[in-house]
């Protein structure tokens, strides 16, 4: 894949809200698809830089237009929506990247099939790692990014073992030469630690998806971007 324009990634840190309806339902009893289309337009009303639906139970059908909205809210502001896993619909959609996970196709597969003119230029393929071995094999697959963690303890991340710490997350910075970002318990209080050992960015749901409107989503993120 040609290498994507320098002016095509935000400056660091990126801010990246994953999102995760199941979660909201957990605490709201309104966590319909428009309940989380109100929680993706409020991060980009705060000017977040990417926003991850990772919404793996939808139907193709319902993930596409859901996608779609997202793409259409953010376009203005150049906010990347990136879709976990669907490459089709990512495309379908016109979505600016698409993440790939453990059970997902094979990093390769995906970056070739993109450089073979079916995805635009500046369309990103990021993979989630959780391990030095995983983030340089993401490199050399093609990869954009990488996600890495867990880094700290969070229940969404308690299904792949123990967190990495920061000393590993440090490891895999220094490791490889495309941008890393730090997610799992991801906070404001220890959001810093990440970024010192060269994260390029945070990734999170719940420090994005918690915030009550745009304008305290708006003070964390000026907060991540300040320190």
């Amino acid at each position: 894949m040609p290498p994507v324009p320098d002016n095509s990634l935000p400056a660091s840190p990126v801010l990246c809200y994953v999102t995760d309806r199941n979660s909201l339902a957990l605490h709201e009893t309104s966590a319909t698809i428009p309940r989380l289309l109100e929680k993706i337009r409020a991060a980009i009303d705060a000017r977040i830089d990417w926003i991850q639906i990772r919404e793996k139970d939808l139907p193709d059908g319902e993930l596409l237009s859901l996608t779609q909205q997202a793409v259409q809210a953010a376009h203005a502001l150049r906010i990347r929506i990136i879709v976990n896993d669907r490459l089709e619909v990512a495309i379908a959609a016109k979505a600016a990247g698409v993440h790939l996970g453990r059970a997902s196709r094979p990093v390769r597969e995906v970056v070739s099939w993109c450089r073979n003119g079916n995805a635009p230029r500046t369309f990103l393929v990021g993979v989630s790692c959780h391990s030095l071995e995983e983030a340089r094999e993401a490199e050399a697959a093609g990869a954009h990014y990488a996600i890495f963690g867990p880094v700290f303890d969070t229940p969404s991340k308690r299904a792949f073992g123990r967190p990495a710490g920061v000393v590993h997350l440090a490891e895999a910075c220094a490791a490889v030469k495309i941008p890393v970002l730090a997610i799992g318990g991801v906070t404001l209080q220890n959001a810093q630690e990440c970024l010192r050992v060269g994260a390029a960015g945070i990734a999170a749901i719940r420090m994005f998806q918690d915030a009550r409107d745009a304008e305290e989503l708006k003070n964390t993120l000026q907060s991540l971007r300040q320190e």
